[in-house]
């Protein structure tokens, strides 16, 4: 059965393009950038100078609606690992004397750092702090009849993307989209190719029972997405120079998990589907979805709140924060252990549910 299935797609020359060529363009083609707006950053704060303006700088932040505190410290030990952990995308340091300097005219200096991982986020957030620090310096001094002091140092500083380049951000988050994408394709039309063309009886009356018929059908798509990944990884690092700093085991972990749920999804949708036109109908109807509610095109963190709830239900989103924080930030199993645990309960679960779901429609 898998010999049958890797001669049946190889033996078409659009297929071969479909599999081979067609990832690498769509790879360059995201990898040039899509901006979006900014808004609810989380933000962990560590205000060392406990003073009045210390707090009316804090509470401009918060009240432009662009920074959300999500936790606070009393040293940069907990500002920094709440950016190495991803609970905070910026990170707030107010030095003691904030307010003593500001009141002799001095330019007190505050630390701010950005998770630059997302360097659309990064960019826009450190040209709104600039502005919200500046218009709290000229603030201080209205009404006291004093000339306006030197305005604080804001002192910016980006994590895991120093430059702040978009495609650093989005070319691994495109190498999820085009393998769930692959693994949809291959696997929704393939079965409904069979069922058109009579073949799919054929196969229920042989010898081969339902659970060796998904394995024959999954088994070579499984091992091309592979080799897609591979390929999309090759020119992610070769043509857009992206780093890639975790465990490349740990990635190919992820990445088996992950194809294995898409291609169940896939075969649900084989399941529904009479026709190839239905098929790729319904694998649109998904496909879509699950980019918006990924975090691939906007931050999760700005969507109402059970938008974000249901984007726990999508495999893309989990995968994205997997292979982001493999290549950005050299995350290993110890900080993807949770992404990685859903991943695998996802793809379980979708594969035997498609298998049951199988074996009853067919």
């Amino acid at each position: 059965m898998i010999v049958k299935e890797l001669r049946q797609l190889f033996r078409d020359p659009r297929s071969k393009r479909v599999i081979f060529v067609a990832p690498v363009i769509q790879l360059v083609l995201f990898g040039y950038a899509v901006n979006t707006d900014v808004r609810n950053v989380a933000t962990f704060l560590v205000d060392h100078d406990r003073s009045s303006a210390s707090r009316e700088l804090v509470d401009a932040f918060t009240a432009s609606g662009y920074f959300r505190v999500v936790g606070r410290s009393d040293s940069a030990v907990g500002l920094a690992r709440a950016l190495d952990t991803g609970e905070a995308t910026v990170g707030i340091e107010i030095p003691a004397g904030f307010a003593a300097n500001l009141a002799a005219g001095r330019s007190p200096a505050v630390q701010f750092l950005v998770d630059g991982t997302n360097s659309n986020t990064g960019t826009i957030v450190s040209g709104y702090a600039a502005k919200i620090v500046q218009q709290a310096g000229i603030r201080a001094v209205e009404g006291t009849g004093r000339e306006l002091p030197p305005l604080p140092d804001l002192r910016t500083r980006a994590w895991f993307n120093p430059s702040l380049e978009s495609r650093v951000y989005n070319v691994p988050a495109v190498i999820g989209v085009i393998v769930l994408l692959m693994c949809l394709l291959l696997t929704a039309l393939a079965v409904v190719r069979e069922r058109e063309l009579g073949t799919l009886e054929q196969l229920l009356v042989s010898p081969l029972t339902p659970t060796e018929l998904i394995l024959g059908k999954t088994i070579p798509v499984a091992g091309i997405a592979l080799i897609q990944l591979t390929l999309v990884t090759t020119v992610a690092l070769l043509w857009f120079h992206i780093p890639l700093r975790g465990p490349i085991l740990v990635l190919l972990l992820a990445a088996a998990l992950f194809i294995l749920a898409g291609l169940s999804f896939g075969l649900l949708i084989s399941t529904i589907s009479n026709t190839q036109q239905e098929a790729f109908l319904a694998m649109f109807l998904f496909l879509l979805p699950s980019i918006i509610l990924s975090g691939f095109l906007y931050p999760v963190e700005t969507m109402p709140w059970i938008f974000q709830q249901l984007t726990l239900l999508n495999p893309l989103r989990h995968f994205l924060e997997v292979v982001r924080a493999i290549f950005l930030k050299g995350s290993g199993i110890r900080e993807l252990w949770g992404q990685l645990s859903v991943l695998a309960a996802m793809a379980l679960a979708g594969v035997v549910f498609a298998t049951r779901r199988f074996s009853r429609t067919t």
